[in-house]
This record gives C-alpha cells, structure tokens and sequence, in this order.
C-alpha cells in the first residue's frame, strides 16, 4: 500500500512539475539536432522554434537559415519547414511514443555557427493559462478550477496509462516463464537422449571387445 502511495504521489508530482521542454542551443550550418518527447496518445503537442539574431540592431543574416521536420514514432511527417528563420507547430498525438523534431541549418560556405531557441510542450502545458486568467475573484477561481480539473484529468490518464503498461509488462513475464519452462524441459529430454545414446554406444563397444 506504501509503494502505491508512493508512486501515487510521484506521478502527481511528476504531472505538476514542468514538462515543457525548453531549450537554447549552437547549431553549425550543415549540421542536424534531432530531439525526442514521448507524448500519450490522444495529448496535444505545441511547438515553437527561432533563430537568434546575432545582430538585433541589422536584420538575420541570409545564411542563418533552418529545415524543420516533426515526426511520429512511425515516421509520419506532422510539420515539414524549409528555409525559415521562425516557425511554430502543432499537433494531436494518435499514438504514444517518442515523437522526434529534427532541425537542420541550412548548408552553407563558409561554414556559420547560429544559435537555435526550442521550445516544446506536450499535454496540460500546452495551455496558456496567462491569458485564461481574469483578475476578478470569481473569475480567478473559476480559473484555478479549470486548471485543477485539467490537472486532474491528466493525472487520472497517466494513471490508466501506467495500469496498462504494467499489464502488458506482465503478460511478457508471463509469456517469457511459459517459454523458459518449455526450454528447460527440451533441454532436459535432449540430455537424457544423449545419456542414453552415450550408454548404448558404451555397452555396444564392450560387448564387440567382449568385456560384458
């Protein structure tokens, strides 16, 4: 009961916890930077990326170009971009797994280093609840409640997510006992086929060179 409250509270925690995925990292033209999210099925996924001017007082220079490319776990395209500086994306999940977002700098001689912002959210972060919120009293807790049931929500999926992972985990322990007790038997007749045969071998010999 302890080690299900536990994990109880650590989903919980893990579901309040910030889950978007921010990042700022150097990318040399020619090169690619692919990055995951495992996301649930049926989750909305946003997206936002751009390239830091190294210059804010003169336009983004011409090399300082990005192809973006958002996969599924069975490589089906969900957002394809080429040439761009700045973009943005989104999309519903229709299986889970780890959906990948590849980004490449445009080739370019000689070679540029530009700096890439990524920023990636996945389920009840994908909710700008900045501008959901109102500045009366009944108004703010309406806010906070749909915040709540949304938290809620998310909580009760991960749960049965987690509950349907155990058992598929369960059935390949299952599964994999099944096929080693199976192998342990085979092994077993094989060693006592071969026992025999050894024996029979033996007693044949003797009795050619007439010892038994």
């Amino acid at each position: 009961m302890d080690h299900r409250r536990s994990s109880i509270v650590l989903i919980i925690l893990s579901i309040l916890s910030p889950a978007t995925l921010s990042m700022r990292y150097e990318l040399l033209s020619g090169h690619t930077k692919c990055i995951s999210e495992e996301i649930h099925a049926n989750a909305m996924s946003v997206g936002k990326y751009s390239i830091v001017n190294p210059n804010e007082d003169h336009p983004l220079p011409d090399s300082h170009k990005i192809t973006v490319r958002v996969t599924s776990p069975q490589g089906t395209a969900y957002h394809e971009a080429d040439g761009v500086s700045t973009g943005q994306f989104s999309l519903t999940a229709v299986e889970t797994g780890d959906y990948i977002t590849c980004i490449s700098a445009v080739d370019h001689k000689p070679e540029t280093m530009m700096t890439i912002d990524f920023d990636w959210r996945s389920g009840i972060h994908t909710k700008d609840w900045s501008n959901v919120a109102k500045k009366s009293q009944v108004e703010m807790m309406e806010f906070e409640v749909k915040k709540l049931f949304d938290t809620v929500t998310s909580i009760h999926d991960e749960m049965f997510y987690l509950r349907d992972r155990e058992e598929e985990m369960q059935e390949l322990n299952r599964a994999t006992n099944t096929k080693m007790a199976w192998f342990s038997f085979l092994s077993l007749g094989v060693c006592l086929s071969v026992a025999g045969l050894q024996f029979w071998h033996l007693k044949t010999f003797f009795q050619k060179k007439k010892l038994i």
